[in-house]
């Protein structure tokens, strides 16, 4: 069975009881590894991934279930790319879903929809950093059949036809191939932090860890680092800024959260532990600072969701534990306070690790996907394509005034004609609404 570990890739899990190693399958690599690392074409005889331009695409009403894609929001909707779940066949192999395929979620009406992309597409990946910025999906990094990519596209989602573009003739010293990182936005720029990848170059500001368990099998070494590569969007350039103060260690399937200057990161994968500290870092003096968790708040997690959800908390769900335990739990993290508060849901039955999870208008979490079970055991990964939705805040006055409208359509419809066109629109849609996406 191939799986993905969340620092390692794709490996053999068979391997796993044995030596704990964290191997991938690379073959040609087509972007910028190192020089000798494009020496290397083959692959192992149980690790087979497909690529999903031999295979076939899934037109379905809702997006086939998958780990380690990426979703954004723009306005009122949700948009999914990529990812990777089961093949259709009676052995293990892992399929990366259609690289063309945009999957569209209105969060008001509860409909999904594709669309089919366009221009200099990306490879299909898992792993890749996945941020909006004024309609502009940007997409950096992640991993192919083939290795890791440091390219950057972007994608206009308020278009008529979605076209991706690669961000070409970038100016100064780009980050290594890297995949499992995360990303702030703040002032026109894209922050990336952390992630596994390729060694270091030189010049790159911070702490490279190499993973030893990399090497095995003649493969190219990667590992854990630290660094922030921050992308200005108004002159096309890369830079690396001097931090101050203590610098979180090198970690990959962290998450990261913005509010206001504060770029916060928690928990993560470095070495053998996932971890469960929390560090943010001022994006204007660009000095880190760590915040105390309690002994009794979350515990060490890798691949889970911390997203902010007002200008003072931030929801963390979900991810995978040092004892390999796929969690369901939810915690709020109170920025003023510092303090952490669990936050009792329904999902209790629904533990995902590799999802994501966007804020919705109405004080909503909508997580999307993810994997159910733990996936370096001997069963098959359980992908979802389930939506989970979390009331983070209490609704909105014009939400719960239009959910008893529909609820009581029979009544009040003789009347509807007395409302403002916006809202009779939003109604209208919302009744047509018969599929949720499988919340």
């Amino acid at each position: 069975m191939a799986e993905m570990d969340d620092d390692g890739d794709l490996h053999d899990v068979r391997d796993e009881d044995d030596d704990d190693s964290d191997q991938e399958e690379e073959g040609d690599f087509e972007w910028d590894a190192p020089e000798d690392a494009r020496d290397f074409d083959w692959v192992e005889e149980q690790e087979v991934v497909l690529d999903s331009d031999t295979s076939k695409s899934f037109h379905l009403d809702t997006p086939a279930e998958r780990s380690g894609h990426i979703a954004v929001v723009d306005r009122n909707c949700m948009y999914v790319w990529g990812g990777y779940k089961n093949a259709e066949a009676t052995a293990f192999f892992d399929l990366y879903l259609p690289k063309n395929e945009v999957w569209i979620y209105n969060m008001e009406t509860g409909r999904w929809r594709m669309k089919l992309s366009k221009g200099d597409l990306p490879a299909p990946m898992s792993g890749s950093c996945g941020v909006c910025v004024d309609g502009i999906l940007y997409l950096f990094g992640g991993h192919h059949a083939r290795g890791n990519t440091n390219l950057v596209y972007r994608l206009p989602l308020r278009a008529s036809a979605l076209f991706w573009e690669r961000m070409k003739d970038l100016k100064g010293l780009a980050p290594t191939c890297k995949d499992k990182l995360g990303c702030w936005v703040y002032k026109n720029k894209l922050a990336y932090f952390g992630g596994y990848g390729y060694v270091a170059q030189a010049g790159h500001r911070g702490t490279f860890e190499l993973d030893e368990n990399s090497l095995m099998g003649n493969h190219v070494g990667r590992g854990w680092n630290n660094h922030i590569h921050v992308l200005n969007l108004e002159t096309s350039s890369w830079s690396q800024p001097i931090t101050k103060g203590n610098a979180p260690t090198p970690r990959a399937a962290h998450a990261c959260s913005t509010l206001g200057n504060r770029g916060y990161v928690f928990g993560g994968r470095y070495m053998d532990h996932r971890l469960n500290d929390l560090y943010y870092i001022n994006m204007d003096t660009w000095e880190w600072s760590e915040m105390s968790v309690p002994q009794h708040g979350p515990v060490g997690r890798s691949w889970h969701s911390f997203i902010p959800v007002s200008s003072d908390h931030i929801f963390l769900f979900g991810g995978f534990t040092t004892n390999r335990e796929t969690l369901s739990d939810a915690w709020l993290y109170c920025v003023s306070t510092n303090e952490w508060r669990p936050f009792k849901h329904s999902h209790t039955e629904s533990p995902r690790l590799w999802h994501t999870a966007c804020s919705g208008p109405d004080g909503e979490v909508f997580v999307f996907g993810g994997c159910a079970n733990n996936l370096l055991s001997h069963q098959r990964a359980a992908h979802s394509n389930e939506l989970l939705i979390f009331n983070v805040q209490p609704k909105s006055l014009l939400r719960s005034c239009m959910e008893v409208i529909v609820h009581h359509r029979q009544q009040l419809e003789s009347m509807w004609d007395c409302l403002p066109k916006h809202l009779l629109h939003s109604i209208k849609q919302w009744i047509g609404t018969t599929n949720t996406g499988g919340s």
